[in-house]
């Protein structure tokens, strides 16, 4: 008896695993003498990531194949693909139509993915349950998918970083910067930019004053107002920026640390604009880059107690570190080597969930197969960091420095670093807009670079060749982690008599950059660092050289005359 209820208990599962299989089934094909079938493919991924089971028939299917595969297969949706002449697409669903009814078809729901043109035709005809016409955003698809026309509550946790990635990956979040001189102007393009719903994240540029000195206004200068993005002078202006996003797709807002006061700046941000996330050096905003007067090491301590701070609030965090030693044409040993520290310390301070910004075309010069390479080793690095406790979410950027000042020039830089990008499969893809070789962007602009950005997605998104396997790529990304090791190794070796942990020791770190173990050749001058290092552009790559000869370097003969000369090594 007990066998017979167990035996009726399978049965009736596996009916009810059957019949769910049933009702999330999509069949797809491009119909007639249609051979475009890209649009369907990323429908067809899109619907696997929630939870459909998809066959596509291909390109160019008859009607009459079209029908026979659905009276065989029985799906709960015929997903049709057609991007041709809307007159002979019309046809086209007369004929299906007159199918459905001869063979009681009733049972499947009829969705249309086209051109504009034909979508008119497929909304004429009165088949389709839902129709598509090219410039949805994941989200209305994911919608339809999910069972809601307008998404409304159909998605968990939309308001934070961390749901949006849930939502659309592998569609990276688009992220821009921006901010106008002025507080109103910048108002109305915040609204402007969330109706046009290009992006998932707006982060707000404040100017140079109120980063370093919006909590003592009577040391800011005047005639800098403005400079670097909105002069932001109280909460209420916060405030009232993130109010004018919410409309359009109601994006994510973030905004910049502060120079100073950085503790202050995260409460005054969460607080007014809901800080999607924080974006906090480790070494930086501090003598090393005159953004404000704080020693090497009471930054790095101050910097780590903030993303302590948001770590406890679960709120993600990003240390926009690595690309800064970049910008100061550091070789590449030590951007790998500072994206590691960067992740480290931030895992240290309790961070959960870790942005790791990669800024590609940086320094000048870089090459797409060395940019790859050094992205690549940088990626596996923090990856190694991963546990139960700490994941890395990857955002990806385009270097401001690599833009021409000519539009169309820019916008084609845009699309080749947006394409290039794609192969560290980003969770974010943070666009620089096509202006800012010549200026800050201004909404118009924005909103176009974003739909640049989009444009390289639905071609390149799913497809592309892995650029990582390229052999020169892989030789130097091998060659990267071999440097980086012998680096943090010699820090550990710099360390270890006064820290258990150097990677992780305020104290470490900063004598670890005045000593030069650290080093870039933008710090001569400075007297809180050092600044001896000599790299050079060599094969689209960057490395340490000899001054006089332009010999390559490498990190075990560069750190051990350090060491030797400090008297740590013998």
């Amino acid at each position: 008896m007990k066998e017979q209820v167990m035996k009726e208990k399978v049965m009736k599962e596996q009916v009810m695993k059957e019949q769910l299989m049933k009702e999330k089934y999509i069949l797809g094909g491009a119909l007639g003498s249609c051979v475009h079938i890209g649009g369907l493919h990323h429908f067809l991924k899109l619907a696997e990531s929630e939870g459909f089971k998809t066959s596509s028939l291909g390109p160019a299917v008859a009607v009459n194949r079209f029908i026979e595969e659905i009276i065989k297969q029985k799906p709960a949706i015929a997903a049709v693909s057609y991007r041709l002449t809307p007159e002979v697409a019309a046809s086209l669903f007369e004929e299906i139509k007159s199918n459905v009814k001869k063979f009681n078809l009733t049972g499947t729901k009829f969705i249309f993915g086209g051109t504009p043109p034909a979508a008119e035709a497929a909304k004429r005809s009165g088949l389709f349950e839902k129709v598509f016409h090219g410039t949805e955003s994941i989200k209305e698809i994911k919608a339809y998918l999910r069972g809601s026309e307008s998404g409304a509550g159909s998605v968990n946790n939309e308001n934070t970083l961390l749901g949006r990635i849930k939502e659309k990956y592998p569609y990276p979040l688009l992220r821009h910067h921006f901010g106008r001189p002025d507080v109103e102007e910048t108002i109305k393009g915040a609204a402007e930019i969330a109706e046009a719903e290009v992006l998932d994240i707006l982060s707000l540029g404040t100017d140079q004053n109120a980063q370093e000195f919006f909590f003592r206004q009577d040391e800011m200068n005047p005639a800098m107002d403005g400079a670097g993005g909105v002069p932001v002078r109280k909460p209420e202006h916060l405030k009232a920026i993130y109010e004018a996003t919410r409309r359009g797709n109601f994006p994510l807002m973030r905004c910049y640390s502060g120079t100073n006061d950085l503790l202050k700046w995260a409460e005054m941000s969460v607080e007014n604009l809901n800080n999607a996330w924080a974006a906090i050096p480790l070494c930086w905003y501090s003598v090393i880059d005159g953004r404000s007067t704080r020693s090497l090491y009471d930054a790095i301590t101050e910097n780590k107690s903030v993303m302590s701070w948001y770590a406890a609030r679960d709120i993600p965090v990003e240390v926009n570190e690595s690309h800064q030693w970049s910008l100061r044409d550091a070789h590449d040993s030590i951007a790998v080597v500072m994206s590691y520290l960067a992740a480290y310390n931030a895992r240290c301070s309790g961070v959960k969930s870790y942005v790791s910004q990669f800024m590609f075309n940086t320094p000048p010069g870089t090459d797409p197969s060395m940019d790859i390479a050094k992205m690549s080793a940088k990626r596996i690095l923090l990856e190694s960091l991963e546990n139960e406790n700490f994941t890395v979410y990857r955002e990806v950027r385009a270097g401001i420095a690599h833009f021409f000042p000519v539009p169309a020039i820019a916008k084609g830089q845009l699309a080749a670093s947006v394409a290039m990008s794609l192969a560290l499969e980003p969770h974010i893809l943070h666009v620089v807009g096509f202006s800012e070789g010549d200026h800050a962007t201004h909404p118009g602009e924005l909103i176009e670079s974003c739909n640049i950005a989009h444009g390289v997605l639905h071609n390149c998104l799913e497809g592309l060749p892995d650029m990582k396997k390229d052999p020169r790529v892989e030789a130097r990304c091998k060659e990267l982690l071999d440097e980086a090791g012998t680096l943090l190794e010699a820090l550990n070796e710099f360390g270890k008599n006064v820290s258990k942990d150097p990677h992780s020791d305020a104290n470490v770190i900063a004598k670890a950059i005045k000593y030069g173990l650290l080093d870039a050749p933008h710090f001569r001058g400075n007297i809180h660092l050092c600044g001896e290092i000599i790299t050079s552009l060599i094969d689209g790559a960057w490395y340490a050289v000899e001054e006089t000869t332009g010999r390559i370097i490498k990190e075990e003969e560069r750190t051990n005359k350090i060491l030797k000369e400090k008297g740590i090594l013998k």
